[in-house]
């Protein structure tokens, strides 16, 4: 179960006791797997200050995790056939050092504020605005890596769809060579014409009456897929125009093509550069798959291409700061609620899938009296004035993290 629970609940005598209270409640009757969720001392400033950051945290919470689920669905989209690879590559904590790299639910559950990237002495409307400019920076990097991708991923594409398909529009280059054709003649020119496999007869007989000025015997098989077939057939100039309107009323389709050594091999050479480059972006993959290979199945670092290694350490970045992001949330709401001095327990809880109503319903009859209205607001209800961004609202602070991020179709 990749879902948590972020809750706090104020503390009694002190915060232990309302770690206790609740573990007991939930833990060991299986409900939950509860892990405390240590939030450092923060600068409160004022009351408006804080309603004001509630709302914005809201709205940037919304924002990061649309990116952080963007940077893992585009790694996905990149490593294609290797998708089960995806989830090995989505960690967090340290992505520039290897040994650092932990997954995600690892990285929830021993959560600790990171002091060197948001120093905990600025106010919270300060460490909220570096989040947002770090994750924006992210999400605008991401466009611009993701647009160049995408342009020679679709270059690429339409290059390979020319090598496949019909011969009435595949591409001719790796099919045909110098010597089918009638080449530097002032009179002669070797024409290529698709003929249907049932009209094989039909062409024999007729090709050479097509039109006057035909080459007697001097049509050829050059290739033939499920359906139709390849000849050449070599004619004088002149007839050219009339030798197309007559085959084109016989079903026989002849292709525009003019052999050009030179532009065949530079498509050639485009399609390898394409595909090199492609490669190169996600190189780590097939190195990965290979190695894997050769220590029997086990995995073993590989080196990693510059889009694979930029979405794996910019994931962990994004990750990163959506967790705070919650840590503010819960810090900030919970002030707001249960006042000065701030004096509450953050507490994660990771339930079992079975006991979620039940785990609901405990923690309500926990904390009831925090709310004097005893009520649970669901954000399905539709009540006017009261905008719940789409969470729900309980007598203690709440607030859901899902570490699956994928969706795979």
């Amino acid at each position: 179960m990749t879902e948590f629970w972020l809750i706090s609940a104020p503390g009694e005598k002190n915060c232990q006791q309302t770690w206790d209270k609740m573990n007991t409640a939930t833990a060991q009757t299986n409900l939950s797997t509860n892990h405390k969720f240590n939030i450092p001392e923060l600068k409160v400033g004022t009351l408006d200050i804080l309603v004001g950051l509630s709302d914005e945290l809201a709205k940037l919470d919304s924002f990061v995790e649309s990116v952080v689920r963007k940077v893992a669905q585009y790694m996905a989209d990149v490593l294609e056939d290797s998708r089960d690879k995806v989830q090995e590559n989505l960690l967090a904590n340290g992505a520039l050092l290897p040994h650092n790299l932990i997954d995600l639910v690892t990285y929830v559950t021993r959560f600790h504020w990171d002091m060197a990237k948001y120093p905990i002495k600025q106010s919270l409307k300060n460490i909220s605005e570096i989040m947002s400019k770090q994750v924006s920076q992210i999400d605008n990097d991401l466009k611009a890596r993701a647009s160049a991708y995408n342009s020679l991923k679709g270059n690429l594409q339409s290059l390979e769809r020319k090598n496949v398909g019909s011969l009435l529009t595949r591409s001719l280059a790796d099919i045909v060579k110098k010597e089918d054709f009638v080449l530097d003649s002032e009179y002669l020119i070797t024409l290529l014409v698709v003929v249907p496999k049932t009209s094989y007869p039909d062409w024999e007989k007729t090709y050479e009456t097509l039109s006057e000025m035909v080459v007697p015997r001097s049509t050829k098989l050059l290739f033939e897929d499920q359906d139709s077939g390849l000849f050449s057939v070599t004619l004088f100039r002149k007839a050219i125009d009339d030798f197309k309107h007559k085959a084109r009323e016989n079903k026989f389709m002849v292709r525009d093509f003019q052999y050009n050594e030179e532009e065949m091999k530079a498509d050639k050479e485009e399609m390898t550069r394409l595909s090199t480059d492609k490669k190169k972006q996600f190189v780590c993959v097939q190195l990965e798959k290979k190695i894997s290979n050769d220590n029997n199945g086990q995995s073993a670092s590989a080196p990693q291409g510059p889009l694979v290694r930029w979405l794996k350490v910019n994931f962990s970045e994004a990750f990163i700061a959506w967790i705070h992001i919650k840590a503010l949330r819960v810090f900030t709401e919970s002030v707001l609620r249960y006042g000065l001095p701030v004096n509450f327990q953050a507490m994660l809880l990771q339930p079992n899938r079975r006991n979620m109503k039940k785990l609901r319903e405990v923690l309500q009859d926990l904390y009831k009296h925090l709310d004097s209205s005893g009520t649970v607001i669901d954000a399905s209800m539709d009540i006017p004035g009261l905008n719940l961004s789409q969470q729900e609202y309980y007598p203690y602070v709440y607030y859901k993290i899902d570490c699956n991020l994928l969706d795979f179709k």
